[in-house]
């Protein structure tokens, strides 16, 4: 295999440009929006927040409690019991687990930045829903983790992740071909491999 010389020096010092500016093309934004929320996640504890919290309480007849009666444990809610509680409450919990025992039904429906719940009382039949919005910042921190955000954006942070891989390795690469005109270079590289061990041994560890 020949090093980066002649045509194949051309050829590669290419490659590691284009596959550098798509990949940087494509994570640019979510590159950012990460880069912003692990700065407002690392000071979570310093920037005030606001919760705004919501309720509703409704009382169930007797036959609508009887759309529940095939609700299962740790599953979705039968169609009946979810049409009855949407017309009941204006509230949907189509696609979210029930939590069912003798003398309660719950479903918990976690969002980005959201916490919502409905708890219905069997033999009373009154049906608690609290929603708690915390806000546009909450809403970006647990996108960054992936929190409550569904297989989709799970998806989403794995490709672009791939994307950040290969643009900093084509950046390596880049790195690598002009380092012999840039005396800095490996000076910086060095740095910037090292800098987290220290701190983690010196600091953390």
């Amino acid at each position: 295999m020949s090093s980066f010389s002649g045509l194949g020096a051309s050829f590669w010092r290419n490659q590691l440009r284009q596959w550098h500016w798509i990949s940087s093309a494509v994570c640019l934004m979510a590159m950012f929006l990460f880069s912003v929320t692990g700065y407002t996640l690392n000071h979570a504890t310093d920037i005030e927040s606001k919760p705004k919290i919501d309720t509703k309480e409704v009382t169930l007849t007797a036959a609508q409690l009887g759309a529940l009666d095939a609700a299962q444990d740790k599953a979705d809610l039968p169609v009946p019991a979810v049409h009855m509680i949407l017309e009941a409450s204006g509230i949907d919990v189509e696609g979210y687990e029930a939590e069912v025992s003798e003398g309660e039904i719950y479903i918990p429906m976690p969002k980005p930045g959201v916490d919502s719940w409905v708890s219905i009382e069997r033999d009373t039949g009154l049906m608690t829903y609290e929603r708690t919005d915390r806000g546009v910042i909450a809403i970006l921190n647990d996108l960054h983790k992936g929190r409550n955000s569904g297989p989709a954006w799970s998806w989403f942070i794995d490709i672009i992740a791939l994307f950040c891989v290969i643009f900093c390795l084509t950046g390596f690469g880049l790195l690598w071909v002009y380092a012999k005109s840039r005396a800095i270079t490996w000076p910086l590289i060095g740095f910037g491999v090292l800098a987290p061990f220290i701190l983690f041994m010196v600091f953390v560890h």
